[in-house]
Formats: structure tokens, C-alpha cells, sequence
């Protein structure tokens, strides 16, 4: 606790939730805590799956390896570059040294535009395999994708740390609750206007981006399903049998699967935002933070999915003899 002459600020230290990325209005004390203890194990669980990610594909790389795993992992490795800084950022400003706590609140920056764009890639690349199907093939693909992913937010944050002379935009900020005057420092952008203009303009173009794809490509599965049924219960009625109920409603369960983990891989579920923005929408943080900040082991599951089907489709593939050059599939 400090007192000055004329006010008393209490200091609350080693929690903050992870909507603090994306969400600037104050919230309780009581909620705080809450969602503070549910952002550090999302953020531990995912860090922890992120990392192991990248070691499997590290171990385990080849030059068969799917360009989609190789998008995912990138994503996992900015998401448990988000994680671990974010898990830093209370520690950084305990540091007495300043340049400490800027370069936190700049990595996490970086980390954070890093997962947007990756985000984005990850709809791009969704749209090429599954929507523009022909002409997609493209010298040096992932090179060039990976330049995107990590260059565009780090010219924005090097811009950034170069105006410090004009403006300091990244260091030490107080979050106040709602209901008391304690306070909690952390490592993160200072300034309100900086804060708003550049994170929600650069992820609100890339929800909206990803969102259209996202329908798109449900509508796209949701037809070829469709198209498989009827070619299903056409083929059952040839043979005197009829189409099951059960196997309609597991076809339709992994159809909702699918597209609940497209919606996890291209970070729609960070939009909740927009919904808790000018007041406080407590079930809506709630949910913000439960989904992104878990959203690295999630991302783990789909990745494990992924390289089952890619091992599943090479062994098809060596059966029959016919391999297939795609964007799905390395070919530089």
C-alpha cells in the first residue's frame, strides 16, 4: 500500500487475466482473481502443448510433411511465444530496470500481432485447398508465408520502439479494478490510443477476413457432405438397404467438429471482444479467456489429427501408387 498526501493506492500483485490483450475496461476485483487463476493455467497448459508441438515437428519433420502442419506449428510457435511472455509480464515489472519490462511488453506485442497473422495464413491457406482448388501451386510457398507472418508485425512493433523519442508506447501500466482502488502493474502497451487504433484495427481486418472464409468453407463442407450423401444412400438403396439415422448424425457430429476447429485454428473465437467492448460482459471474459488462452492445446489436438490423416493418406498413397501434388503437400 502507498499513501501519498491526499490518496491511498493499494497494489494487488501476481494475477491478471489474459482479456487485458484485447479488452481495456476495468473489471472487479472478485472476477479479476477468477479470471487471472484461469488465464495462468490456459496460458501454462498451452505453453506447455505449443512447445511440444514444435519438438515433435522438429523430430519429426520430413520433406513429405504437410505445408498445413507446417502453418500450424508456426502458429503454435507464436502462441507459446504469447503464452511465455504473457506469463512474464507481472515479473518484468517487478524489475527495476526499465529497457526489461519494455522488451516484455514489446515481445508480447509481437507475439500477439504474430498469432493474428498467422491466423490469417492459416485462412489463406484454408481457401486455396478447399476453394480456389486449381492454380494454387506456388514457388517457395512457405518461405513466403513464413516472411509475412513474422516480418509484418515485427516491422510494426520495430516502428514502434523506434518513435520512443516521441512517444513511449510500450512499459510499466497500472490496471485498476472496477470496485476498489487497488491496482496490478504489468509489462504491456501504455498508451490508450495507441492501444485501440492499432490492436483492434489489425485484428478486426483479419476477423472480418477470416470470419468470410470460415462461412465459406463451411458452406464448402456442408455441401460435399451432402454430396456424399446422397451418393451413400444411392448406393444402400442398389443394395436394398436404406440410409441410417446413426450414421447421418455421426457424419454430421464430425462436420460440427471440423468446423469448431477451424474456428479455434483461425482465432475467431478472439472476437468475443468486440461483444464485452465500452462495458463489462462478464460470461463473455469468461469465455474470452477460457478459449484463447487454452487455444495453444487445442491447437496441439488438431495437429496430432492432422499428421494421422497425413500418415494415413501416404500409406493410401503407397497402395495405390498415384501421388497427388497439391498445396497440401510439399513440392518445391
Amino acid at each position: 500500500m502507498h499513501d501519498s498526501e491526499s490518496d491511498v493506492i493499494c497494489h494487488y500483485d501476481h494475477t491478471t487475466p489474459f482479456a487485458v490483450l484485447l479488452v481495456r475496461e476495468t473489471i472487479s476485483e472478485v472476477h479479476w482473481k477468477i479470471l487471472s487463476y484461469i488465464s495462468y493455467i490456459g496460458c501454462g497448459l498451452s505453453a506447455f502443448f505449443t512447445a511440444l508441438s514444435l519438438m515433435i515437428y522438429v523430430f519429426h519433420r520430413n520433406n513429405r510433411m504437410d505445408y498445413s502442419i507446417s502453418i500450424h506449428v508456426s502458429l503454435s510457435g507464436a502462441l507459446f511465444l504469447l503464452n511465455s511472455t504473457f506469463l512474464l509480464t507481472e515479473w518484468g515489472a517487478t524489475v527495476k530496470l526499465d529497457w526489461v519490462c519494455v522488451l516484455v511488453a514489446a515481445l508480447m506485442h509481437y507475439s500477439l500481432l504474430c498469432c493474428f497473422t498467422w491466423m490469417a495464413i492459416e485462412a489463406l491457406h484454408l481457401y486455396l485447398l478447399l476453394i480456389r482448388v486449381f492454380n494454387t501451386f506456388y514457388r517457395h510457398y512457405l518461405i513466403k508465408l513464413s516472411l509475412a507472418g513474422w516480418g509484418i508485425p515485427g516491422v510494426i512493433v520495430g516502428v514502434s520502439l523506434g518513435l520512443k523519442d516521441f512517444k513511449q508506447f510500450y512499459g510499466l501500466t497500472q490496471m485498476t479494478m472496477a470496485d476498489t482502488n487497488q491496482t496490478n502493474a504489468i509489462c504491456w502497451i501504455t498508451d490508450d490510443s495507441f492501444f485501440y487504433s492499432l490492436n483492434l484495427v489489425y485484428f478486426t481486418l483479419i476477423f472480418i477476413f477470416n470470419s468470410g472464409i470460415l462461412v465459406a468453407v463451411a458452406s464448402r463442407i456442408c455441401k460435399m457432405k451432402q454430396a456424399f450423401r446422397s451418393n451413400s444412400k444411392l448406393g444402400a438403396v442398389t443394395k436394398g438397404k436404406t440410409w441410417r439415422d446413426p450414421q447421418r448424425f455421426n457424419d454430421s457430429c464430425r462436420g460440427g467438429l471440423t468446423v469448431l476447429g477451424l474456428t479455434c485454428l483461425m482465432g475467431t473465437t478472439w472476437g468475443l471482444a468486440f461483444l464485452g467492448s465500452g462495458y463489462v460482459n462478464y460470461p463473455i471474459l469468461y469465455l474470452f479467456c477460457i478459449l484463447n488462452s487454452t487455444q495453444g492445446f487445442f491447437i496441439f489436438l488438431w495437429i496430432c489429427l492432422s499428421a494421422k490423416r497425413q500418415r494415413r493418406n501416404d500409406l493410401e498413397g503407397k497402395m495405390t501408387s498415384t501421388p497427388v501434388r497439391s498445396l497440401g503437400t510439399k513440392c518445391d
